[in-house]
């Protein structure tokens, strides 16, 4: 099974950036948005996408677009900040703002979240909790093996599960998918691994494994984005700007490769096990 994902950002809406006055940057989502739009409808594909509820409040044509096309519309924050800076409180502010900007553009309940940077792991599972009590019924925030963020080494294997949680509420939990290499676990289906993997590698992979969890980002294929990359530390700015110049051409040979669900369509086909965390 390969679930395709998109999180809905623009260039500057990450991580390094602390002005998150972002109206003074240029959008190119539009573009890139409407580029990756085409070809999921030449396939007929339908994905989720995990959109900032900031883009819903100031760009809301970008979000109904893709809504309108039949796409699965999820929640990736309010504004990208890593939830290892939040306590209860501030998350639960930052979530509702986002699901409701998203939810009064395109009019419907919004059911799926995903963390910036995956920043759910062993010492925020009240999260998971939280997004129950918001009425999620799909996350995609986990990283199970170390990260930059800190990844959820202890969630084991790469798999979508039931998770019961402490208070005794569950969520279906869709992880981000993992290959062993050298001893270390690496994504390859998305983003800047995308990007540095050989495609013949990504494929093989791919092939291999019963789940693949593929997420992009317009950023990934747009070669006319600014160039900030004196801000950004070393490793960031390799992940951000290797292989733009032909991502776009394997992405959509990527595509060809296999056939895809977005997150609703996964959860119909998946048997379902639960484990607790």
């Amino acid at each position: 099974m390969n679930i395709l994902t998109f999180d809905i950002e623009d260039w500057y809406c990450n991580c390094v950036y602390t002005d998150l006055n972002w109206d003074k940057y240029e959008c190119r989502l539009y573009e890139g948005v409407d580029m990756i739009l085409e070809e999921l409808d030449k396939r007929s594909l339908k994905s989720t996408c995990f959109c900032l509820g900031w883009i819903a409040d100031h760009h809301p044509s970008i979000i109904k677009k893709i809504h309108d096309a039949g796409h699965h519309i999820g929640c990736h924050s309010y504004q990208h900040q890593l939830l290892t800076d939040f306590n209860e409180k501030q998350f639960v502010a930052d979530t509702r703002r986002a699901k409701e900007a998203l939810e009064s553009v395109v009019g419907e309940p919004v059911d799926a979240y995903r963390a910036p940077a995956w920043t759910i792991g062993g010492g925020n599972i009240w999260v998971l909790e939280k997004l129950v009590e918001m009425g999620f019924k799909y996350d995609s925030s986990i990283f199970p093996a170390s990260h930059s963020f800190g990844g959820f080494p202890n969630y084991g294997k790469a798999a979508p599960s039931i998770i019961k949680l402490p208070n005794g509420s569950t969520i279906k939990e869709f992880p981000v998918s993992t290959k062993l290499l050298m001893g270390q676990h690496f994504v390859f289906s998305g983003g800047g691994y995308f990007r540095f993997f050989p495609l013949r590698f990504i494929t093989k992979w791919a092939k291999q494994m019963d789940y693949n969890m593929c997420y992009f980002h317009t950023q990934d294929f747009d070669k006319g984005q600014p160039n900030v990359s004196k801000d950004l530390p070393l490793m960031r700015r390799f992940k951000t700007y290797y292989g733009i110049d032909k991502a776009f051409d394997k992405f959509k040979l990527f595509l060809d490769e296999f056939e895809f669900v977005n997150v609703r369509e996964a959860d119909e086909k998946i048997e379902w096990k639960e484990r607790t965390l």
